[in-house]
């Protein structure tokens, strides 16, 4: 594939971004929410990083999704 990612190179960099953003995440939030007045414990934190991060690929992908449905419908 010329100039182009394999498709196992997608996939590793992908799963990278999103376990680097997962991991990120969790830390924010620890620094964060008492920073703010609230007193999540670890597992909470886990929860609700894990809510966004699944909301997060679903967005993706949707976007995805429609803008090539839309690349597609191009002349």
């Amino acid at each position: 594939m010329a100039g182009g990612q394999s498709r196992s190179a997608s996939f590793l960099e992908t799963l990278t971004s999103t376990l680097l953003g997962f991991v990120l995440s969790v830390a924010v939030q620890r620094a964060l929410f008492p920073a703010m007045g609230h007193d999540f414990g670890y597992a909470e934190n886990l929860v609700v990083a894990s809510v966004f991060t699944a909301v997060s690929i679903l967005r993706g992908y949707t976007v995805r999704r429609v803008f090539n449905a839309l690349r597609d419908q191009l002349p």
